[in-house]
């Protein structure tokens, strides 16, 4: 939380949706600051309320069932400047990607329109630079989630993480006792939680202020966080 004020103080923000839940798809971001400013108001993290209604019909109908059901987070960073992060061992997206998988239950983590660049030609996939009024280079697309070669560009940091459903679930499931070398069948009483995602977003924003503040401080000191914003 001390973090996140600072890097607010810094004009950078950090949210983070519900993108997915089973099959219940939430919108994409779209005014990215009027968005973020939206998700820290909201117990559960969608920016459709219509997504909301049917992911919790989902999440309910898994517990009925005594399953779980998993989904996808997609988290939007506004405001970090260009040049962040290095292009070998300590890119942003391997630092980001080394805390963001330690969280329970992520399985995967993409940047910019991830697996679907496999699908696109060079042309269609690079991001096209630009001068704004301002004088200031830009982008015409953001394929590459904010980060080129390791490095910010100044742009929105956008990526999504896969989170499995929950793995101990009310079902009874298969498997092996190791004391006894034999296969047995094994069921979970008690309470279980029968979809994580929800609970892992603020998890997800959390990690990723820790590692820019890390980053920021590497490239820009250690007094730069303490500064007041101009």
């Amino acid at each position: 939380a001390i973090l996140r004020d600072a890097l607010k103080a810094k004009g950078i923000l950090i949210g983070t949706h519900i993108k997915s839940i089973f099959d219940v798809e939430d919108r994409s971001f779209e005014d990215f600051k009027e968005d973020i400013l939206y998700l820290e108001e909201k117990a559960f993290a969608t920016l459709s309320d219509a997504a909301k209604e049917e992911m919790e019909k989902v999440i309910l109908a898994a517990k009925e069932d005594r399953d779980s059901v998993g989904g996808v987070l997609e988290t939007a960073v506004i405001g970090v400047p260009g040049g962040v992060g290095e292009p070998w061992f300590d890119t942003l997206e391997s630092v980001l990607s080394h805390a963001l998988f330690s969280i329970p239950a992520i399985k995967g983590v993409e940047f910019g329109d991830g697996f679907a660049l496999s699908k696109m030609r060079g042309s269609a996939a690079n991001d096209a630079y630009y001068l704004d009024k301002d004088g200031a280079v830009k982008t015409k697309s953001n394929h590459c989630g904010g980060i080129l070669g390791g490095i910010s560009n100044g742009e929105t940091i956008l990526f999504r993480c896969a989170v499995k459903p929950t793995p101990t679930i009310g079902k009874e499931q298969e498997t092996v006792s190791i004391l006894e070398n034999e296969e047995k069948t094994v069921s979970f009483g008690g309470r279980h939680d029968p979809c994580i995602v929800h609970r892992a977003g603020i998890v997800a924003s959390s990690v990723t202020a820790l590692v820019l503040c890390d980053m920021l401080t590497l490239r820009y000191g250690t007094d730069f966080l303490a500064e007041k914003a101009k």
